[in-house]
């Protein structure tokens, strides 16, 4: 049995996962961020041994404990260098959790454990070189090669919203211009769909939501596209266009036998799907070489559990 963490801004959730990423009993707590780490950790590890007394296991059951965090972790030495959401620098997570709980610690990037999760039990299992986008608020990215997560020398190669798709571009978060996860992810959709709604109240992007531009989401925008709506379909083919790019980017650099995208825009189906695939095969480089598998993912909100679990079992 291993313990899966998935530290998030808003929760910790921590389940006790079996050898082939099934989760046996799952918990979670508010994560209470601006709290002391040390009062954080401690919740995490009561939560660890009462996930574990539930699942009417012991913790000499467990052979380790795996954490999935936002940032940048620092596997060897245990600590979360740099966590933004969570306002951590440098917290030694490995020694403080181990007061809690005596078991083996590993860290990961929260992307990176998605993207395994996905390799263990989900849409790329079986796979050893396989690559995850989640769609969402920006873009998160999972890499696995030969069956192990994969973030660089240095633990920030795991990045890819942040590869640069247009020079000069929006502003990001990140302090840069023209990222990837600007132009392509669920925030992408929503300012966009705000801003030509905006130009043009006859559109039905601008009448699903009664001119309260507030209003409008991702799937605002996409729902209207799926109706033939000519300002919605512009938008969307635009975004299809950037999703293009950056995967096609992903395939020149990886060449992984399966790329899986999940996040919330992912359900927008086939829709999605038919539309990427079809510019994909326009764009691609190699037109008559095989290149990667494109689906969607399957493991949903148990992917941090599972991912960071299975981080015990390489």
């Amino acid at each position: 049995m291993y313990i899966g963490v998935d530290l998030g801004g808003t929760n910790i959730a921590v389940g006790v996962v079996d050898e082939n990423g099934r989760i046996l009993h799952k918990g979670e707590t508010p994560t209470g961020v601006g709290r002391p780490f040390e009062e954080i950790i401690k919740d995490m590890g009561d939560l660890v041994n009462r996930v574990i007394q539930e699942s009417g296991y012991k913790v000499e059951d467990m052979k380790s404990i795996g954490i999935g965090s936002p940032g940048l972790p620092d596997q060897e030495n245990g600590i979360i260098v740099f966590a933004n959401n969570l306002g951590w620098h440098n917290v030694p997570i490995r020694e403080e959790l181990q007061k809690h709980v005596n078991l083996p610690v590993f860290i990961e990037n929260d992307g990176n454990t998605a993207g395994l999760a996905e390799v263990i039990a989900g849409a790329c299992k079986g796979a050893k070189n396989s690559i995850t986008i989640t769609l969402g608020t920006g873009i998160g990215s999972g890499i696995v090669v030969d069956g192990k997560p994969y973030s660089g020398a240095h633990s920030v190669g795991a990045e890819l919203g942040h590869l640069v798709v247009q020079v000069d571009g929006v502003p990001c978060t990140c302090g840069n211009k023209g990222c990837w996860e600007r132009y392509a992810s669920a925030t992408a959709i929503i300012r966009e769909g705000k801003e030509a709604a905006g130009k043009n109240p006859e559109s039905l992007i601008y009448k699903l939501v009664d001119g309260d531009m507030d209003k409008i989401t991702a799937k605002t925008v996409i729902d209207a596209a799926k109706e033939g709506d000519e300002t919605a379909m512009e938008l969307f083919d635009r975004f299809i266009y950037y999703l293009t790019m950056g995967i096609i980017t992903i395939i020149n650099s990886f060449d992984p036998e399966i790329i899986a995208i999940g996040g919330g825009v992912a359900k927008a189906g086939d829709f999605l799907m038919d539309a990427l695939l079809e510019k994909v095969k326009k764009h691609i480089f190699y037109k008559s070489a095989p290149y990667a598998k494109i689906v969607f993912a399957t493991m949903g909100n148990d992917a941090g559990i599972v991912g960071a679990a299975m981080l015990g079992n390489l």
